[in-house]
């Protein structure tokens, strides 16, 4: 998972323009993507289709992969488990996060979450590039372990309590995938996740 910018803040009119826009760019790409595959889909083709110049479908993304790569999944983690009872268990608040927006959210991408995943897996270039964005969704899961346990994001028990959560996500939205999506997968991490807090009894 990488990220944009979100906010709770109600956005301007000019903010809600430019939403419109990324959220326009990235529905016809998937479209494309989904009729004639990936790596033979143009940015050009992208740009035309969202009704946009190829100037302005780089205003929003760096590049074709990060149409992919980019989501907004790990700020709205953050906020929602901010918004958990402090001192709640990091694993509790996640699963608590679930069963609200953050689940409406997955629900609601649940579509472009499987073509997105696929593509990760199948095309080497993203399957790289999300390696190190997985990096970054760790650095700031560690972050808010940090905010909630008045410990240093780079203390190494948070690192890793960091790295075993989103290798947890990582895992069952793989294996979400692979069964076609027909989990729900709200559910899966609500059965999985309290791995972390029972410890490996295996």
């Amino acid at each position: 998972m990488t990220t944009h910018e979100t906010s709770t803040a109600p956005l301007g009119l000019r903010e809600r323009k430019k939403q419109k826009t990324r959220e326009r760019v990235r529905r016809e790409a998937y479209r494309l993507f989904t009729e004639h595959g990936y790596e033979a889909t143009t940015v050009d083709q992208i740009a035309d289709a969202a009704e946009i110049s190829s100037s302005t479908f780089f205003r929003y993304f760096p590049t074709k992969e990060d149409v992919v790569i980019q989501d907004e999944y790990d700020p709205a983690l953050a906020e929602a488990v901010r918004a958990r009872p402090t001192g709640e268990p990091i694993v509790d608040a996640i699963l608590g996060s679930l069963k609200g927006s953050l689940g409406a959210m997955l629900q609601q991408d649940r579509e472009s979450l499987l073509l997105r995943t696929r593509l990760t897996l199948n095309d080497p270039a993203l399957r790289a590039r999300n390696v190190a964005e997985q990096e970054r969704s760790e650095r700031a899961m560690a972050e808010v372990i940090a905010e909630r346990t008045g410990r240093e994001a780079t203390d190494l028990e948070v690192r890793c309590a960091a790295a075993a959560l989103i290798a947890v996500f990582t895992t069952l939205v793989r294996h979400w995938v692979e069964g076609d999506g027909k989990e729900d997968l709200a559910a899966l991490y609500e059965r999985h996740l309290p791995l972390l807090s029972r410890g490996l009894d295996f």
